[in-house]
């Protein structure tokens, strides 16, 4: 892995595109040339944009080509530095306790503080890890801002501050991925730290190549008007826009009903696959042209 063993996963841009696009994540050069730079200089890469285009699964690629573990501590309002970094087993340290009522306090902490009773969580397993870790950090952007000062110092350091245990720095750092939604602006410390990326929806022409590689057997014509549909609805003012597997996954439905073309009365039947707001749907008919049924 990257960091400081002098490690790499990969050696090139272009081996990048190929052993991703192997792993079923085709990246534009883009794409693969900040990859391979996070890789190269042992930075964390930090993936921003809309819902849906790929960046939690940019992370899961990097960790199959590189057969790597993949640790992912998902953010969410109200995680904390017991979810995210780690805490102690409170009903193992009060059964200790309890056991051994004899010892003195000294005694006793000295006891009860030490690996038998660390739950390490996501980043302090990341940390730890002597074998190829990803470590995912999920829509950075819904943690609340305190989080980011424990991400501060894995970030700058690949350490981790337990007081009872001391320091624990990494023996093998982790290939980091922080992904945002940009639903907050996420503090410039922590994008200082970063490499950074900014992932929109693909080309249409790239985008035609992922349909076409996630579902087989679709006929070429179709795969081109689910992408251009696709389009239009983005192009449309909507409560969610959609994502990229969303479109996989509407062209997966017309290969299964047999459909030949997206015409009025398929488009009317399955819009619902990539739209999943009824205000939406209407939208989307009426701009489509749909007739109600």
């Amino acid at each position: 892995m990257s960091g400081e063993t002098g490690t790499h996963i990969f050696a090139s841009v272009a081996e990048v595109e190929e052993r991703l696009g192997e792993a079923g994540y085709l990246a534009s050069t883009a794409v693969a040339t900040t990859v391979f730079l996070a890789d190269r200089l042992g930075k964390p890469l930090l993936v921003e944009g809309p819902a849906g285009v790929g960046k939690t699964e940019l992370a899961k690629a990097v960790a199959a080509v590189a057969g790597a573990r993949l640790v992912r501590l998902q953010c969410y309002e109200g995680v904390d530095e017991s979810r995210a970094l780690y805490e102690w087993n409170h009903a193992k340290q009060l059964l200790r306790i309890t056991a051994g009522r004899a010892e003195s306090w000294e005694a006793a902490r000295n006891d009860i503080f030490t690996e038998e009773f660390l739950l390490p969580r996501p980043l302090l397993t990341a940390i730890r890890g002597s074998e190829p870790t990803v470590l995912l950090v999920d829509e950075t952007d819904k943690a609340d801002v305190e989080v980011e000062g424990l991400l501060l110092e894995v970030l700058s350091d690949f350490q981790v501050t337990v007081p009872e245990l001391g320091t624990i720095t990494a023996e093998r750092r982790p290939f980091v991925v922080l992904t945002s939604n940009a639903t907050r602006e996420l503090s410039e410390a922590l994008r200082r730290r970063c490499l950074f990326l900014h992932l929109d929806f693909p080309e249409p022409a790239l985008e035609e190549r992922i349909v076409r590689l996630r579902v087989p057997g679709l006929d070429a014509a179709l795969a081109a008007s689910v992408v251009q549909v696709v389009g239009a609805l983005r192009a449309m003012e909507l409560r969610k826009h959609p994502s990229v597997a969303e479109a996989v996954d509407w062209a997966r439905t017309l290969l299964a009903l047999g459909a030949d073309t997206l015409d009025e009365t398929v488009l009317r039947q399955s819009l619902g696959v990539v739209l999943k707001h009824q205000e939406d749907i209407r939208r989307a008919g009426e701009q489509l042209g749909l007739t109600r049924p």
